[in-house]
């Protein structure tokens, strides 16, 4: 996410290096610079303007003139205003206090408002809620039908009443509802349209007084900048909303509306949309993003993912493992699964300081190589996934079948997996990897 805009901002900086001494005429040249890449992101002219006279009262200050470092004073300047513009700190999700909280998800046709109160909801159900999901949007074809899809495979009910019935009173009867079977948490999924019309705002406004809810959360779809920030304020001013949800983040090459919509609405960024699959949402944190779009990493974030992807007690039995020599191909087969759940290899690399945004485009994390491991482990018996020396022949060849590959599909991964135990062997043996790191003999097996 924001490649483009995050270029665009490294040359600008290269203004500024090389120089003991910053003059105003120099930080004036490189303002200009910076202002220029925030427009060609598409950042509101106006929230551009006062960036810039923000950034440059600062940075025509003594904390840089007279700085030992000044372009490194600028990059934190800009990394600091870049974090207030966005809303300076994270802006949580009000859970109400008397259960339910009910969250009304709002905005235009095709942003992904369907898709993202479930992953909203799932996110909520990975915290220990118990949500449910209301269908009130009876106009779009199969839109009941997605929202049943997408609840049935984050194992989250969905409360329909069907098309027919009103969208108040499915948003009335679906609070009734979670209110006698005790749910805590109610994500009110709404009517979108191509454009704003009053029929729809309307029965927005209907349903909000209906239910009173906790929060109204509008989605709208980064990529599309600033016509995005525009919706947002027009929606706002009808309806108050609480919070924005950007969708598509991951395609947001640019990143008008994530740097606009806190300033031009006042409304916070509460949620991320970052990638297709249902759990690729993330809770928004201004600070976070600003590293990230400065090419500075966001290394707690991507601690975080590691800590959902990996379980603490697994962690520790598998140290075990390595250090009594006893990891077999059912722990090999479960290192793949963490890395799987932790995302792409280009979401990851964004978070780490000095990767450039996208350096990893095309570094993909092989799911057919992936698959072939998991069907080829799976085709053995327990007995052989702890003791894969028992493998000859005929055990190799009724692998191969039952898994659909091949013998040497088979033996490359057995060589695979005896390399990656000598390695763990020489890891759980500090003086031996000290000598052999000394020695340069330590290799990987990939």
């Amino acid at each position: 996410m924001f490649q483009s805009l995050s270029e665009k901002l490294e040359n600008a900086f290269r203004k500024f290096k090389n120089k003991g001494k910053l003059t105003e005429s120099d930080i004036k040249a490189g303002m200009r610079e910076i202002k220029l890449a925030l427009l060609e992101a598409d950042v509101n002219f106006k929230v551009v303007k006062d960036f810039i006279a923000s950034v440059s009262e600062r940075a025509v200050g003594t904390e840089v003139l007279e700085s030992l470092l000044p372009a490194q004073q600028i990059v934190k300047i800009v990394n600091e205003e870049l974090t207030n513009l966005m809303g300076g700190s994270q802006s949580k999700l009000t859970i109400s206090s008397k259960p339910p909280t009910v969250v009304m998800m709002v905005g235009l046709q095709g942003a992904g408002k369907t898709t993202h109160a479930g992953k909203l909801a799932g996110l909520y159900k990975k915290q220990g809620k118990n949500p449910l999901l209301v269908a009130c949007d009876v106009y779009r074809p199969a839109a009941i039908k997605q929202l049943e899809i997408v609840g049935e495979k984050l194992g989250i009910p969905v409360f329909t009443l069907g098309d027919k019935v009103s969208p108040v009173k499915i948003a009335k009867e679906g609070l009734k509802f979670a209110n006698q079977k005790g749910y805590d948490m109610v994500f009110i999924d709404t009517a979108g349209r191509l454009h704003i019309d009053e029929a729809l705002m309307q029965e927005l406004q209907d349903i909000k007084a209906e239910v009173e809810p906790t929060e109204i959360l509008l989605t709208v779809d980064a990529m599309i900048g600033q016509d995005a920030v525009n919706v947002a304020k027009t929606i706002d001013e009808l309806l108050d909303v609480t919070g924005v949800i950007l969708t598509k983040l991951d395609g947001d090459t640019r990143g008008g509306a994530a740097l606009s919509i806190r300033s031009v609405t006042g409304k916070p960024i509460k949620f991320i949309g970052v990638g297709e699959k249902l759990d690729a949402i993330e809770p928004f944190y201004p600070d976070r993003m600003a590293s990230r779009i400065l090419g500075m990493g966001d290394v707690l974030s991507l601690i975080e993912k590691a800590e959902q992807a990996y379980d603490e007690k697994k962690a520790m039995e598998l140290e075990k493992k390595i250090r009594e020599s006893t990891f077999t191909l059912d722990d090999y087969l479960e290192q793949f699964a963490q890395i799987k759940n932790m995302g792409s290899l280009e979401s990851l690399a964004g978070m780490m300081p000095g990767v450039k945004p996208g350096a990893l485009k095309d570094a993909k994390i092989d799911e057919k190589a992936i698959a072939h491991t998991e069907a080829i482990i799976k085709a053995m018996t327990p007995r052989e996934r702890e003791k894969p020396d028992i493998l000859n022949a005929s055990r190799k060849k009724r692998i191969a079948a039952g898994s659909g590959t091949s013998v040497e599909e088979v033996n490359k991964l057995l060589k695979q997996f005896d390399q990656m135990r000598v390695l763990m062997k020489q890891f759980s043996d500090p003086k031996k990897l000290a000598k052999m790191g000394k020695r340069g003999k330590i290799k990987m097996p990939f």
